[in-house]
């Protein structure tokens, strides 16, 4: 580019090759940023304190600093700092590479791994299924391949929650993850007769093209939190609060930790007095977890697991499994690096992106999941495909350990794989349901 385009910035980024591209004040040749480049520039520019990535006019701090989008702002009355973390008073444990082990160490764990997961069911049923609601997309030839694939995804997702009784109106479907908000719109698409429906999208981070905001004007009534898992008390959320409605829990693909996250968010407070609450009563609960204040009902959840690499033992909720099976927080460490072989270099660049074309191609890849990289590969110590045979084994592991801890909370969970492993190498489906009351005779 031999000069800058009208009403651009003048200043060329070396690292680019090009001209910054940002609008620049009536009579000015550089913008706000590059403004020191200009010839009798007033203030000079100075990094700002609270972000390091932008600069400011050194004489308009102060200013500055009220309005910066980088300022801590009031956190909403349902941000509860840690709330759903898990207890924090145990030792951390150091995280040690597969890499750096020893041939008798990584042996020592296969045995361990085998031990724990006897009796378990290591096939798990293949359901796939689909819902009519998604079908004229799922049909639409203007669709690509990765579009296609993530409808599929939906489409039994939605197929699975209908099976379960868990897809209808007068409740609130919380979309945990929710990124652009596809799965909340399909639910909503599903059940747009019904009355009575709340969306409620909950992602920490600030997304582009949402699709909520499609529904303005819909009847359902759709509302975005964003704050991190972490730190959300779903009991102080003024529409669960005011509206009283049973909560189902949704997510497509939970990554890592926020599967732990999500489960304490929703089960670690006694249910809502006016609403059903599951009727078994839990064995235990980790220590320092708050009951208070009451929370709504969770009618069930349906939940695409996905990115074992990066769970984490504070937030794991199937401590108490673990430990049964003489198991503790160094081996679980082990596992959730050796569950990366299940789906690292079985593709170029994502494992749950197509085999071949641009990685530009991948649609809202990046919003679902990070990809697992071949970090933990350790030569020669086993084939390709027992490396993915244990890290099948180790997602296992820690999903049963997921069930486990839903059980013990009166619910009725089970894993399914829910689309094909050509859809996603990602296909496993966690869902529950509250375990329905005897009747006395």
């Amino acid at each position: 580019m031999a000069a800058p385009v009208p009403g651009r910035c003048a200043f060329f980024v070396e690292r680019k090759k090009r001209f910054c591209k940002m609008i620049v004040g009536k009579g000015r040749r550089f913008c706000g940023e590059h403004a020191a480049m200009e010839e009798g520039a007033g203030s000079r520019r100075i990094v700002c304190p609270l972000d390091p990535k932008h600069t400011v006019d050194e004489d308009k701090l102060e200013k500055h600093l009220k309005k910066c989008n980088s300022r801590e702002k009031p956190k909403p009355v349902y941000y509860v700092k840690d709330r759903n973390a898990g207890s924090d008073g145990e030792a951390e444990t150091a995280e040690v590479s597969l890499c750096q082990r020893s041939r008798t160490e990584l042996e020592s764990l296969l045995d361990k791994l085998k031990a724990a997961v006897k009796g378990l069911q290591c096939d798990l049923e293949e359901e796939i299924l689909s819902h009519s609601a998604l079908q004229d997309e799922l049909d639409n030839p203007k669709n690509g391949e990765a579009a296609h694939k993530h409808l599929r995804q939906q489409a039994s997702i939605l197929a699975h929650m209908a099976g379960l009784g868990l897809l209808a109106g007068g409740r609130c479907f919380v979309e945990f993850g929710a990124g652009r908000g596809k799965l909340s719109h399909w639910i909503h698409q599903a059940l747009r007769e019904e009355t009575g429906l709340q969306l409620l999208l909950v992602e920490r981070s600030s997304t582009r093209f949402k699709v909520d905001g499609k529904h303005v004007d819909a009847g359902a009534e759709f509302e975005r939190l964003q704050v991190d898992i972490q730190h959300l008390d779903l009991s102080r959320v003024p529409l669960l609060r005011e509206k009283r409605l049973p909560v189902v829990g949704v997510g497509k693909h939970l990554c890592g930790a926020a599967t732990d996250l999500a489960l304490r968010c929703l089960l670690e407070n006694p249910p809502c007095e006016s609403t059903e609450p599951p009727s078994k009563r839990p064995r235990s609960a980790d220590p320092g977890s708050p009951a208070e204040p009451r929370g709504p009902a969770v009618a069930g959840l349906t939940v695409a697991l996905c990115c074992h690499h990066r769970c984490q033992w504070r937030h794991y909720v199937g401590k108490d499994f673990f430990r049964r099976r003489g198991l503790d927080a160094g081996h679980f460490s082990a596992f959730c690096r050796m569950s990366s072989w299940a789906t690292c270099g079985l593709r170029p660049t994502n494992h749950d992106a197509p085999a071949h074309g641009p990685a530009n191609q991948r649609e809202e890849e990046d919003e679902e999941h990070e990809p697992a990289q071949e970090m933990e590969d350790v030569n020669g110590f086993l084939s390709p495909s027992e490396r993915e045979r244990v890290g099948r084994l180790c997602k296992l592991l820690i999903d049963c350990g997921r069930v486990d801890y839903l059980q013990d909370r009166g619910f009725t969970a089970r894993l399914s794989r829910y689309v094909s492993s050509e859809i996603t190498l990602e296909n496993v489906l966690l869902t529950a349901v509250p375990t329905p009351t005897p009747q006395a005779t």
